[in-house]
């Protein structure tokens, strides 16, 4: 579908916007040899010359490629693409003279853009090349620039991102591939989250114009988007559209009532009891009034978009359990707590804190201690008693109809929680563990798992450089696979790789990839791969270590029940629950459900499990030595 936003204004892509000049953020709209715009029609330029993309089936390889530019694309998902119900026998070898020709087109000097390898077809471009790059580039200024609070050069910022929208992306080519579509509707979902961080920056420096001129066309696309629909409440009434934005809040209301069941979430109802008092309506970002003590926020954090929302809309709803955050040592959970405490510290007026539930040899600190420092943080001055049930009542009668966020790190089970979950209402509980805590019965649970490989690869350019990671991108690609794409150890190797700036990515990989060196060189400065793993593996319970030293026989990571029954010396039901115990412990992921069959049960490789490979590294040396070395 055309864009309503843009087809009747030519290259302006939000009405009411005035177009920036090119090249604000460092000169990247200066022209490019080459130019692939993605947004609209598939197009391709030499120094502002179009260029000749062939017929149908050679643009759609070309389109799929574009859909992950830098990463590979593998022969089946070509063929899928341009053959979706019956590809001929010779199909892989049209598939080559379409590359082929492609690289005769995109690469005609041979500068390696287009390359084939392990994994398959890699397109390699700069943001300066493409636009849907560019695209995420500009965005990620823009958070930048929100984080570090200069609101006006994040509102330019996401503007001139949102100004490369022609029309629908891939618009000639889109009805032909699922992967096209798929790939239409992350891009749409991503270019509304730029507009709502657009439309918050607008209204945080005063200008609501613009918004309250382009929203409603917003709206009518994604009606029961509650960020967006609080954006525009507050747009209508700053700029004196107050009967307007009472109409367009008894809308969404009804709606969301009628299509889900649900009432209007708080950030909403806020801008609502504004409306109503005709106060100036709370800005959408902003420090709250209380007290906020966290760790400082990562600003190259990556990734993680799909927990992010889900976290933040189980926040949003009021009276909903504790959001339980696990996953393996390395994944970032806390660096993910502190990212969505941020995130949404304006949702919570009273106060923002969070506290470790461990010292720092990982023992538990005592309930009445951590008690006591969440009330002097947030300024309770109730006298706490003795006796745990007792001083639960006090604290939860105290936080009752307070509007705040309590982040709670590395829980180490369930009874450390109980005196210091909040009651059901305003106050909201973000918890972290390595353990899934199953009896944590009414948790909300998100699990992190590693990061993708464009993810990966993302958050590792930004620590090495994106130049090395683009001259070297098939080592890069190694590096951050030998790390399991976990981001502490991915921190690890590219903070090493930034010292280390003689050496080949290619070599450094080869020595993550060799199993007596990776952990060896996954340490610098303060991060140390090792010392975490080491962490981790002290608190295990012993049974637990006892079955990962047996596991780390294994010749590989990935392993049958069968195979770890015979590791374990058990019969299957005992191997079964041991597997079951380091799944419990977040040591071990829960495999992925096989396709279910008449004849599953009696196939017991059907089921896989995947130990994290740096882990399996671990326990081998300690399997090694007589003892526990932790």
């Amino acid at each position: 579908m055309v864009d309503s936003l843009t087809e009747s204004r030519g290259a302006d892509s939000v009405p009411g916007i005035p177009r920036e000049p090119a090249g604000e953020i460092g000169g990247a709209e200066a022209a490019a040899p080459l130019r692939l715009t993605l947004l609209g029609p598939l197009r391709a330029f030499r120094d502002g010359l179009p260029l000749e993309l062939g017929p149908l089936k050679q643009r759609l390889v070309l389109a799929v490629l574009l859909t992950r530019p830098n990463t590979p694309v593998s022969l089946e998902e070509l063929t899928d693409a341009v053959w979706p119900d019956d590809p001929p026998r010779t199909a892989r070898k049209n598939l080559q003279v379409y590359v082929s020709t492609l690289r005769r087109v995109l690469d005609p000097d041979d500068l390696g853009r287009l390359r084939h390898g392990p994994g398959g077809y890699v397109l390699h471009l700069t943001p300066q090349e493409c636009d849907t790059l560019r695209f995420d580039e500009l965005a990620r200024h823009g958070d930048a620039e929100m984080r570090a609070g200069a609101s006006s050069r994040a509102a330019r910022t996401y503007r001139q991102a949102l100004d490369l929208w022609r029309h629908d992306p891939f618009s000639d080519l889109v009805a032909r591939a699922d992967v096209l579509r798929a790939a239409v509707e992350r891009r749409h979902a991503r270019r509304l989250a730029v507009y709502e961080a657009w439309a918050e920056a607008q209204l945080e420096i005063g200008d609501p114009g613009p918004v309250a001129d382009t929203v409603d066309e917003m709206v009518s696309r994604h009606p029961l988007r509650e960020r967006l629909r609080a954006v525009q409440l507050i747009a209508l009434h700053q700029v004196g559209r107050r009967t307007e934005a009472l109409a367009a809040y008894d809308d969404c209301r009804q709606l969301l009532s009628r299509e889900l069941g649900l009432e209007p979430g708080a950030a909403l109802q806020s801008a609502y009891r504004s409306l109503l008092v005709d106060l100036a309506p709370p800005r959408p970002r902003g420090a709250p009034t209380g007290s906020r003590l966290l760790p400082p926020d990562l600003a190259d954090f990556t990734g993680r978009t799909q927990e992010l929302d889900a976290v933040s809309a189980q926040l949003a709803t009021e009276g909903g359990p504790p959001v339980l955050v696990t996953g393996a040592a390395g994944a970032g959970k806390t660096a993910f707590a502190v990212h969505v405490a941020h995130r949404l510290a304006a949702r919570y007026p009273d106060g923002v804190v969070a506290t470790r539930l461990c010292a720092e040899d990982g023992s538990p600190r005592p309930w009445a201690s951590v008690l006591a420092e969440l009330a002097r943080s947030l300024g309770c001055t109730e006298r706490l008693p003795a006796g745990r049930e007792e001083a639960a009542t006090v604290w939860r009668s105290w936080l009752s109809g307070r509007r705040i966020l309590l982040l709670l790190d590395d829980a180490p089970d369930a009874a450390a929680l109980g005196p210091l979950l909040p009651p059901s209402g305003t106050t909201a509980a973000l918890v972290t563990s390595r353990s899934r805590l199953p009896c944590l019965e009414s948790a909300h649970r998100v699990e992190l798992p590693p990061l993708s490989s464009e993810e990966a690869l993302d958050l590792l350019g930004g620590i090495i450089g994106r130049p090395r990671l683009t001259a070297e991108h098939a080592a890069a690609a190694r590096v951050a696979a030998a790390t399991g794409h976990l981001p502490f150890a991915l921190r690890a190797a590219g903070n090493r790789l930034s010292v280390l700036r003689h050496m080949p990515l290619g070599q450094y990989a080869d020595r993550l990839e060799h199993p007596l060196e990776a952990l060896d060189e996954l340490a610098s400065g303060g991060l140390g791969v090792r010392a975490r793993l080491a962490g981790a593996w002290a608190r295990l319970p012993a049974p637990a270590r006892d079955s990962l030293n047996a596991l780390a026989a294994l010749p590989g990571s990935s392993f049958t029940l069968p195979a770890a029954a015979r590791a374990l010396g058990r019969d299957g039901r005992d191997a079964q629950r041991a597997l079951e115990e380091l799944i419990d412990v977040g040591v071990l992921p829960p495999p992925s459900p096989p396709e279910v069959t008449a004849h599953l049960a009696a196939l017991p490789d059907a089921v896989r499990y995947e130990l994290p490979w740096l882990t399996l590294l671990f326990a081998r040396e300690q399997a090694a030595v007589p003892g526990d070395r932790c």
